[in-house]
């Protein structure tokens, strides 16, 4: 199956968002913590630790942008979705490009 790259980072972004909404709302943890806090449900923790690997991935590297911006009260939301859209479409350039390589090998 052959996918575009601009619909292959789409769907990439849409999904991150998406994973990222649910685990934060879903497991009652921020975005910024990687792995579950010791308060949650036997279930919520689990599921916290098997998605803690994506989670590194997807915020990870984020988490000095995230840091600095919570600094200024005045930041407004939207520079934390740009932040984060800019990186998952690196993220997704990388991973379209690799599994195209991989291909063709």
């Amino acid at each position: 199956m052959k996918i575009s790259r601009i619909k292959f980072v789409l769907l990439f972004v849409i999904l991150a968002f998406v994973f990222l909404f649910a685990t934060t709302s879903l497991l009652d943890q921020p975005p910024e913590s990687l792995v579950g806090s010791g308060s949650q449900a036997a279930w919520k923790s689990t599921v916290s630790t098997i998605l803690s690997p994506i989670k590194i991935i997807l915020v990870g590297p984020l988490l000095p942008f995230i840091n600095f911006l919570r600094q200024d009260p005045d930041t407004p939301p939207p520079f934390f979705l740009v932040g984060f859209a800019c990186y998952w479409t690196v993220l997704a350039l990388a991973i379209h490009y690799l599994a195209r390589k991989i291909k063709h090998a």
